[in-house]
């Protein structure tokens, strides 16, 4: 398995995979304009970085940046954080998750964060927890959720 930031030949795949990704998670927006709108487009702005996980095709991402008040997406400036981390159901299992959080951590800190945060989906709690994040008395409204934290 590989894991490389997001490039050209790469694009399509992993825009397969976050629509799939957020057919899994029920969610009825529009997924194109949400793709080409905000994630890409941040993406090529630099206001975010998308890494994939390649095991002969593309078969996990994540999206992580460092919140500045130049994002839409900035809930706690100067902190690191992993804003969607996805592994197809079929590859679930074999450390593709744990690397592509590892991969990002990595990235973020080399950038000068020290501290990291994450919003998990329902039911994903217990594989941050394992990777060190703690759960905090602080609720974010957005995404339904307690903030998690996870200092270096």
């Amino acid at each position: 398995m590989t894991i490389n930031l997001l490039n050209d030949g790469a694009r399509a795949g992993f825009c397969a995979l976050f629509k799939d990704y957020y057919a899994e998670m029920e969610c009825d927006e529009d997924i194109d304009h949400l793709l080409d709108e905000y994630v890409l487009a941040d993406c090529d702005a630099a206001l975010l970085n998308i890494a994939v996980a390649d095991e002969g095709c593309i078969c996990g991402f994540v999206i992580y940046q460092i919140d500045s008040i130049e994002n839409e997406w900035c809930l706690r400036e100067g902190l690191g954080t992993v804003r969607e981390l996805y592994v197809t159901p079929a590859m679930r299992g074999r450390g593709i998750g744990s690397a592509l959080l590892r991969y990002a951590e990595a990235q973020l800190k080399e950038r000068g964060a020290q501290k990291f945060y994450i919003l998990p989906a329902e039911g994903t709690q217990t594989f941050f927890i394992s990777r060190g994040y703690e759960e905090a008395d602080e609720y974010c409204e957005d995404t339904d959720c307690n903030f998690f934290y996870k200092s270096l």
